[in-house]
């Protein structure tokens, strides 16, 4: 049986409703993150003089897909979202983008993070008065759970390769008690596992929050983007639309739970999961290294529930890389506008970042593949943007030189346009256990999971679903909490 553990630490939770006292700290609930309406009016309030990024406790109201495009005093709207024509996906179908840069950090990982941490600090699980918080990841949720750290008054390590953007350590550097680099790039999570045991044997009084078999991870994007997604189909659906599945990179396994969500409310629609053709682990069991940072590779996550995924997509990291330079230069936005795509979207296509772009681009094959037309939406995710990779394009451009009319043309030719249905995989039930039985090498072989474990994920029918259910039970004990800390 599969369940958030709840227990209550009671001398541990009274320590961190004294902190959350002394600190200003209110919660919000997964209700809250799914609906800002239910926030309080005080606390939009409060927002409308803070910054976006800024480390204020009230800035944990805006973990969620609402927030108002700005940088600094927005409040909430519709979801955020992005709809690319068929001038630059080549296809028919509608493939919309739910955007992550208006998150604090400017990336969504910051709610998978948040939801991680909160059941452990409201449980009394975690003491934020004595132990550090530990963030093992490949970018983006590392500096989610430093951030959430740091508006929950808690000490935290940041661990993520080597290999990752500048950017991400530069900022790390400022908010993240410790940052430890692994060696590799995105495609060695392995060493990211074996840093976290070297941790736990080394005698600190700490916690790991792995996001790779972290259930809240899961719990939060079937809860809030599943939500999210539903919200803005009926927000953007014309008459005769048919919501037709959500494309998503495995990375942690977290994002990809809002399929869970979708299937529930729109029976018909599929789920892609997504990889790089360099590191094909789900397509052939496979291996290697790529640039795509932000999908992780080379195991299965523990949270991801394979039995439920229809589509498995390999992405050329090339294209990915190129593409990034056609949406981003200048010469490959005067080609994309000479091409009809709109300059409205163009000004927007810096929203996308690598995973974005790979998200994209799975979009586009699945429909594809589908032979999907007008009225079929498939939506997917814009992680985080091109703000965390300017150093990455001036990388490109010291490597390869100047981005010509040439290079937009064949980009644009070859990685949107010319997309086909090749490296793809349908799953059938024999695939999806073979997919799910991988996870036996990295979790039962290596990581402590047990035969009994591995057994019960694949053969309970209510494994999944009694996870989901446990969200108004977090939402009690998060209102419990916030009454004892008594800050209105």
């Amino acid at each position: 049986m599969a369940s958030i553990d709840l227990t209550i630490h009671a001398d541990r939770r009274k320590h961190a409703i004294q902190r959350a006292r002394e600190r200003n700290i209110i919660i919000p609930t997964y209700a809250q993150m799914k609906d800002p309406s239910k926030i309080p009016a005080g606390i939009k309030e409060e927002l409308s003089q803070i910054g976006l990024w800024d480390f204020h406790p009230r800035n944990l109201f805006r973990i969620n897909w609402h927030n108002e495009a700005k940088a600094s005093g927005g409040t909430f709207g519709n979801v955020n979202l992005l709809e690319l024509p068929s001038s630059l996906t080549g296809v028919p179908a509608r493939i919309v983008a739910l955007v992550g840069k208006w998150f604090p950090t400017g990336a969504h990982k910051v709610g998978a993070a948040f939801s991680c941490l909160v059941p452990r600090l409201v449980t009394g699980q975690f003491d934020p008065t004595l132990q550090k918080a530990v963030w093992p990841s490949t970018g983006n949720y590392c500096r989610g759970g430093a951030y959430d750290s740091a508006l929950l008054a808690c000490q935290s390590i940041a661990i993520l390769p080597e290999g990752m953007s500048r950017e991400r350590f530069e900022w790390l550097a400022k908010v993240a008690g410790e940052t430890i680099k692994t060696p590799g790039s995105e495609s060695n999570v392995k060493e990211i596992f074996d840093k976290c045991k070297e941790l736990r044997n080394s005698g600190q009084d700490l916690m790991i929050f792995d996001q790779f078999q972290e259930f809240p991870n899961y719990l939060w994007h079937y809860e809030v983007t599943g939500h999210a997604m539903e919200e803005a189909f009926n927000l953007i659906a014309h008459p005769g639309d048919q919501f037709r599945g959500i494309a998503s990179a495995t990375g942690s396994a977290g994002t990809i739970a809002s399929g869970d969500y979708i299937k529930q409310v729109f029976p018909g629609s599929k789920i892609a999961a997504s990889e790089a053709v360099q590191c094909p682990t789900l397509l052939e069991n496979g291996f290697g290294s790529h640039r795509i940072e932000g999908i992780g590779d080379k195991h299965v996550p523990w949270i991801h529930n394979t039995k439920n995924t229809d589509l498995v997509v390999a992405i050329d990291d090339s294209g990915v890389v190129n593409t990034a330079r056609l949406f981003n230069e200048p010469t490959g936005r005067k080609f994309l506008a000479s091409q009809g795509v709109p300059e409205v979207l163009i000004q927007q296509l810096n929203l996308l970042g690598f995973s974005g772009i790979s998200n994209v681009m799975t979009a586009i094959k699945m429909a594809k593949y589908y032979e999907m037309g007008e009225h079929d939406v498939i939506f997917t995710i814009a992680t985080d943007s091109m703000e965390l990779y300017q150093s990455r394009l001036t990388e490109m451009h010291l490597e390869s030189g100047d981005y010509t009319d040439l290079d937009a043309a064949g980009d644009f030719s070859r990685w949107l346009m010319g997309l086909s249905t090749d490296n793809m995989l349908e799953l059938r039930y024999t695939d999806r256990r073979r997919v799910h039985n991988l996870k036996y090498f990295t979790w039962v072989e290596q990581q402590g999971k047990t035969y009994a474990e591995i057994q019960d994920m694949w053969n309970n029918p209510n494994y999944w679903t009694d996870i989901q259910k446990q969200v108004g039970e977090i939402d009690d004990l998060i209102m419990e909490f916030n009454r004892e800390v008594g800050i209105s």
